[in-house]
């Protein structure tokens, strides 16, 4: 049984050819970190009739010349690629990819890799292997050049090399001081080295992984970005990691809040999870599906290693241990908890909201850093960007309570310090004195504490001045907006299609205004279905959050949206069946029961007396 999934031709006695690897230039460091082997002759095994299926020697003629065959994992089993493959429809495709079908053949990797980029849209003026070839041999063929420095956008990030041997870890250099030379915008790219060494484990040349690097780069598909390449797209897609595992792994995700003391720092780290974390074999069944599907399945990937980690912790936490290193360490040895197959099977068992969606929250989150002033050209960072707690005051909760209360909200919003905006022992039992504080300021955070002693609030995504907007009891806000419980136990409850995403259809673009006029508001008769809520008016220009508005989706009920809504008769959190938390115009008593909008149960006693209110907003 032949073990090296890649077809190359015979010599003619009917040995496996055999190619001569080439050795970096003189003093040049490998780069790895590792011991790096000789440049002795490396044997390319022949693979049998069954791995070769329809791959002609010419497309694949000069694959494996970078590789350090024994360092490559072994094919398990037999890889049954259909000849059509590449005919089939793009869902069929991504079904295929998921399920490993090519998972065990790098002949079938050698073969598609490059098809599959080619069909990734990308500018009209995209750099491909004729340009390469000539750059390179302007860069270095001149034999008194012995060295080239690395770009500038590499400082700080992983290099990693997998199975590469020395002739590949040299031409893994070239080709990055060639994007380096060409695409002189990147100033950030952590994701960037790694992609390019995996690719060049099934390339022909060096120019062909090249060219493959160089669309991934340039690529403008809508909403299916691949590569970032700036300190601030990088940052923002870390906070975007950091949102999805506040709502997608909150069990994981309270366990890091307790252990952290910077949530943010540690999601920060999302990427190196993969790669370089990832050991080879799981990394390029990640590239398999990351090549069809873009980003969304980095995130897929990374949030199911989070909740992998979680069962893997022992019941006593990490207090006292560095999660950072914890993580790490996890994703080493990630064979020793979870299959491949069964890593990649319940990443997409997890139910994300769509791409668009998706890209819609980053763009939230670019803008909050730019807010920050972080610029595109940043290569570093200036400033911390984590909020101190230190010298939080509050007459309601401690700051390890708020602490926990911050690692909730969105990561856009908890990049700034909490401000006090409205306190009842301050300025009074007054709705009005409430709605004037609190005016102007998106989001707030309302926190409650009853006469027995019991807190609870919510996290409000809009500005209370929308009221002014709506009819009497109008409700406004968007799915961002969640209601919680502080004490006696601490847990939060979240917009119910967080959970249940499937419940309603996302529309399928965005509208224009005058859509936005013909959907109009759930009362007007020229709404498309009474049964499906109909869109709120379009959002303020300029609006931070456009993450889960309503106006995105088509959701099954009037029911589903009712997130906030305020009167001079008092203010409604939550809605359908019951309100998740109601106050009086005296801001003294309340009302809490379960509701549709967050499916929670009582935050508290049903009828409460209000002993304190505090509204909390972002500076």
């Amino acid at each position: 049984m032949l073990q090296v999934g890649l077809s190359l031709p015979r010599s003619p006695g009917g040995a496996a050819a055999a190619f001569p690897m080439a050795e970096p230039a003189a003093g040049e460091d490998s780069g790895t970190g590792r011991e790096v082997l000789g440049s002795s002759p490396v044997t390319i095994v022949v693979t049998s009739e069954a791995d070769t299926w329809d791959i002609d020697t010419s497309s694949c003629l000069g694959c494996g010349q970078f590789v350090d065959w024994d360092k490559m994992p072994e094919p398990q089993q037999a890889a049954q690629i259909p000849r059509d493959v590449l005919d089939r429809p793009p869902k069929e495709l991504k079904r295929l990819a998921r399920e490993g079908c090519w998972g065990w053949s790098h002949a079938g990797r050698a073969r598609l890799y490059p098809r599959l980029i080619q069909r990734v849209s990308c500018r009209l003026v995209t750099p491909d292997a004729l340009v390469y070839r000539d750059v390179a041999a302007r860069l270095f063929g001149k034999p008194s050049e012995s060295s080239h420095p690395l770009p500038e956008f590499l400082e700080g990030c992983p290099m990693p090399t997998y199975c590469l041997n020395p002739h590949g870890v040299t031409a893994l250099k070239k080709i990055l001081i060639c994007v380096g030379s060409l695409f002189p915008d990147i100033t950030h790219s952590p994701l960037l080295p790694a992609l390019a060494a995996l690719l060049l484990h099934y390339s022909e040349d060096e120019a062909q992984c090249f060219e493959s690097v160089s669309r991934l780069i340039a690529s403008n598909a809508p909403h299916a970005g691949y590569i970032d390449q700036s300190f601030l797209a990088h940052q923002a897609s870390c906070m975007t990691f950091g949102d999805l595992a506040n709502k997608h792994c909150p069990a994981a995700h309270r366990l890091i809040a307790g252990a952290a003391e910077n949530v943010l720092e540690v999601y920060s780290e999302w990427l190196s999870w993969l790669f370089p974390g990832l050991p080879f074999g799981y990394a390029v069944r990640v590239l398999d599906v990351f090549l069809l599907e873009g980003q969304k399945v980095l995130y897929r990937i990374a949030l199911a290693l989070l909740k992998q980690f979680r069962l893997s912790v022992a019941p006593a936490g990490l207090q006292g241990s560095d999660i950072k290193a914890e993580l790490q360490a996890f994703v080493r040895n990630i064979a020793q908890h979870v299959t491949v197959d069964k890593l990649l099977e319940r990443a997409f068992g997890i139910r994300l909201f769509s791409r668009k969606e998706i890209w819609l929250l980053q763009m939230a989150n670019r803008k909050a850093l730019m807010e920050r002033g972080i610029t595109v050209v940043q290569r570093r960072p200036c400033f911390h960007l984590a909020v101190d707690m230190q010298n939080f005051s509050s007459s309601i909760v401690t700051a390890q309570e708020m602490r926990l209360v911050w690692s909730w909200i969105p990561e856009r919003f908890s990049l700034f310090p909490p401000l006090l905006l409205f306190s009842t022992s301050q300025d009074g039992c007054s709705l009005q004195r409430f709605y004037t504080c609190c005016e102007g300021y998106e989001p707030t955070v309302l926190l409650i504490k009853t006469t027995e002693g019991e807190v609870c609030g919510a996290f409000l995504s809009s500005d209370w001045s929308e009221r002014k907007n709506r009819a009497t009891s109008g409700f406004f806000g968007t799915g961002e907006c969640f209601v919680f419980t502080v004490r006696p136990e601490a847990e939060r409850y979240e917009w119910v299609f967080i959970k249940k995403p499937e419940l309603a259809k996302a529309v399928p673009r965005s509208p224009s205004p005058a859509a936005d006029r013909r959907l109009g508001p759930s009362r007007d008769s020229r709404s498309p279905s009474p049964n499906h809520l109909a869109v709120p008016s379009p959002q303020r220009r300029g609006r931070l959050s456009p993450f889960l508005a309503v106006r995105h989706f088509l959701l099954p009920s009037k029911t589903a949206s009712m997130f906030m809504a305020g009167s001079r008769d008092g203010i409604v959190i939550g809605g359908g069946g019951g309100q998740a938390l109601s106050l009086d115009a005296s801001l003294l008593w309340g009302h809490t029961e379960h509701c549709e909008t967050f499916d929670n149960p009582p935050l508290c006693q049903e009828n409460f007396q209000v002993q304190l209110l505090e509204a909390w907003g972002f500076q």
